[in-house]
């Protein structure tokens, strides 16, 4: 089959592999559309550790059921299907609880460490086990549901928070899960929502997407804008979905006393925080991991319009422009959110 293969950090080769196995759990998946991730494209440098070529990358996408295994019984040639990109072992404590994210052991599709590899979607075909794949409505355009996992990790989130009816929501990233995450945060009943981003194009799609204020925090005193908006009280919680220190700190200075930082930003390791802030203030921190059975739920909420993913797909291009586009990607010259490739 073609596939899109990482082969050496900044270089990708659009070339044969071999098809993939298909055991006893799996369904083979002929992949009609995969986008490109942040974190793939931070894989495509070889810094993460978490991409360790040759891998085929790829966990956003939706296709075709092809072939299945003895036990997927559940699936059919020419059914529509989506799957999770946390390949979950089903059988562990945290699993039988329905903690799939935190599963003792969990791997994830297209990407690559010492402990495990497992290849992803930028390819024809991917095998995955049954269990994490699900059927989608005829009506889900496959490149909208190639976002169903971003914006299952928005929702999961927002799930984590305290978000209540009538808080004021921070957003700090407006790539795209702090865009999901604006939509997500709306969902859960906040009343005001400010998005914070470096970059003006995609404040001005945070805005479309509901955001009620936007902050460029490359501007002086962005923290006193922001607290001006909530009368100098601070938000009721705060999304950091960049991953970076600075972020963080915005994150947790912003807060009202009591308030939370829910994060989902993972650039950075290593973060310094103001443990004084954190004891004084009764900050509340938590973390939020990929997703916990989210994406059923995601597929509704894109089918009804209830979250919009169509004005986050900037480009739908041919997989075997796939090392163009993550050269662009990389450079970020260009007013890019998503790119989805279609095999």
């Amino acid at each position: 089959m073609k596939a899109l293969l990482y082969t050496e950090p900044y270089h990708m080769e659009y070339m044969d592999v071999p098809d993939p196995e298909v055991g006893p759990d799996d369904v083979l998946v002929r992949v009609k559309a995969c986008a490109i991730c942040g974190s793939d494209v931070h894989g495509f440098t070889g810094k993460t550790g978490r991409r360790l070529p040759p891998l085929v990358m790829g966990h956003e996408a939706a296709g075709v059921v092809a072939a299945t295994g003895r036990n997927a019984t559940a699936f059919r040639p020419g059914d529509r299907v989506s799957f999770d990109s946390t390949v979950y072992c089903n059988r562990c404590p945290a699993c039988r609880q329905g903690q799939i994210n935190r599963c003792q052991s969990r791997q994830v599709l297209g990407v690559s460490i010492p402990e495990f590899k497992r290849h992803g979607a930028m390819a024809e075909y991917v095998a995955v086990p049954w269990w994490i794949a699900f059927k989608i409505a005829d009506g889900l355009a496959f490149t909208h549901a190639a976002l169903l996992e971003p914006t299952s990790i928005a929702v999961h989130a927002a799930n984590r928070s305290a978000v209540r009816e009538g808080d004021t929501v921070l957003i700090l990233g407006a790539g795209t899960i702090g865009l999901l995450a604006i939509q997500a945060a709306r969902l859960k009943g906040a009343a005001q929502i400010i998005a914070c981003d470096i970059n003006d194009f995609r404040l001005r799609i945070a805005k479309a997407l509901g955001a009620d204020v936007t902050v460029n925090t490359t501007e002086a005193n962005s923290l006193a804008h922001i607290l001006g908006h909530t009368e100098g009280r601070g938000a009721d919680v705060s999304f950091e979905a960049v991953g970076l220190a600075e972020t963080f700190r915005l994150a947790a200075s912003a807060l009202k006393l009591g308030g939370q930082v829910v994060a989902i930003g993972n650039v950075r390791r290593d973060v310094e925080i103001n443990l004084q802030e954190l004891v004084s203030r009764e900050l509340s921190f938590t973390g939020s991991c990929a997703s916990s059975g989210e994406l059923r739920f995601c597929a509704g909420l894109i089918a009804s319009g209830r979250i919009q993913v169509e004005p986050l797909i900037s480009e739908v291009l041919p997989l075997k422009d796939g090392p163009r586009a993550f050269e662009r990607l990389l450079k970020a010259k260009e007013d890019l959110i998503k790119i989805v490739l279609e095999p």
